[in-house]
Formats: C-alpha cells, structure tokens, sequence
C-alpha cells in the first residue's frame, strides 16, 4: 500500500476483521447448534426406544430432543457467513487460486491479471449485493417465512446483505487499489 490513504486503509482493515470475527461467531453458534440437536435427537431417541429407563421418561417429559428448525438456522447463518468473510478474503489476498500457468508469466502480466481479477470481482460482488436487495425487497413484499420457526426469510437476506454492502466496500477498494497501483 501506498502513503496515500493509511487511515481509508486501516478503517477497511479494520472493516473486514470485524466481519470475519462476526462470521466466525456465528459460525460456532451454528456448531454449537447443530451439536444440541444432534444430541437432543440420540437422547430422545435412547428415551423413547427405553434404554435410559426412568431418566428416559424425564428427558421426554422435559421436551428434549431435536433443535427445532435448525437446517433452517444453519441455512441462513452460512449465508451470512460466507458474505462476513469475503471481505477479510479478498483484503488480504487469500481466494483459490491456480497459478500452474501464471508462475511462468512475468510479473507485469501478473500484476495486469491480478489488477483485471479484482476488477472482475469487485463487479460479480456489487452485483450479487444488488441481487440479494431485490431477492429481500420481495421476501418483505410476500412475507415469506421459513417452514419450522416461521422466522420471515427476509432477516436472513438482510444480514446476507448487510455484510454483502461490506464486502462490495473492500471490493471496491481492492480494486481501486490495483488500479492505482498502490497494491502490487
């Protein structure tokens, strides 16, 4: 990065970690989620099939088993997740790559690609950012809910979007970054 813009910078870094850190919390939530239901399922089912006796007896009376809904959490948390992510990604440089070809490419091809890839993502992320506003502009307008817990869609679409604005943010950035040569 060039002197120019160190504080941009630092609020970009800053952005992006707290996305991945908002990410990767939901992420454990979502294990730990799924973690309570599959125990839930194995204590309800020893319960009903009678191998836990009387404290069988108490785990149904108390309603234990199965989380309900929680594809439908896993559903929507992933979605935020993988949006929280994709700004600290592409900050930093980590996508997937293949170099197999380009290693032997000099490295002013491979600063053109790198500076055109950053481009091309900044647009297919602006624009799926887009996609997911109409896609809750129309969860709102029908309400659509979920068919378990009945939680309206839309919020899963909301927090998708929300961190899909951050990730259009740095995008953006990285780009404009590339292209100004600032980043190499």
């Amino acid at each position: 990065m060039s002197g120019g813009l160190p504080l941009l910078h630092n609020l970009i870094e800053r952005l992006a970690r707290f996305m991945a850190l908002l990410g990767g919390i939901i992420l454990c939530l979502l294990v730990l989620t799924v973690c309570a239901s599959v125990l839930g399922r194995e204590l309800n089912g020893a319960a009903h099939a009678g191998y836990l006796g009387a404290v069988g007896n108490w785990l149904i009376s108390i309603g234990v088993g199965p989380v309900n809904g929680d594809f439908e959490l896993v559903e929507a948390g992933i979605a935020f997740a993988i949006f929280a992510f994709l700004p600290l990604t592409q900050l930093s440089g980590a996508h997937a790559t293949v170099d197999i070809f380009t290693n032997n490419m000099s490295l002013r091809t491979n600063r053109f690609l790198a500076t055109f890839w950053s481009l091309v993502m900044a647009v297919m992320i602006v624009l799926i950012t887009w996609r997911l506003f109409v896609g809750m502009q129309d969860k709102i307008r029908y309400g659509e809910t979920s068919y378990l817990i009945q939680f309206p869609v839309w919020w899963a679409y909301a927090a998708s979007f929300a961190a899909a604005i951050c990730a259009s943010i740095v995008s953006i950035y990285c780009a404009f970054q590339r292209l100004t040569g600032a980043r190499q």
